[in-house]
């Protein structure tokens, strides 16, 4: 299980996106818990961003909901964790 980190901004933008749409953040909270398990895993459809984005990924949390993500070493253990770096939807991310 990969570790998540939530970044300031992701955290701002999950509240603002769920705030009044608790089954959008149930959504979000599984989506969260499949990509600690397995990052590719194909419900996801887990992929690499090009242009002014290049380095960072997103993953598909629901139809208009994207979630913005880096892989980047633990600095306490050197291990591969997750950085949650943005939420919303595909125009907003793109």
């Amino acid at each position: 299980m990969t570790k998540l980190a939530w970044d300031t901004g992701f955290r701002r933008a999950f509240k603002r996106r769920t705030r009044n749409n608790r089954a959008l953040q149930e959504r979000v909270f599984q989506t969260l818990e499949q990509l600690a398990e397995e990052p590719f895993h194909p419900a996801l459809k887990t992929h690499k961003l090009s242009g002014q984005l290049k380095g960072l990924w997103a993953c598909w949390a629901e139809y208009d909901c994207r979630i913005l993500f880096a892989f980047e070493p633990d600095p306490t253990t050197g291990e591969e964790m997750i950085v949650l770096i943005d939420l919303g939807s595909h125009d907003e991310m793109y």
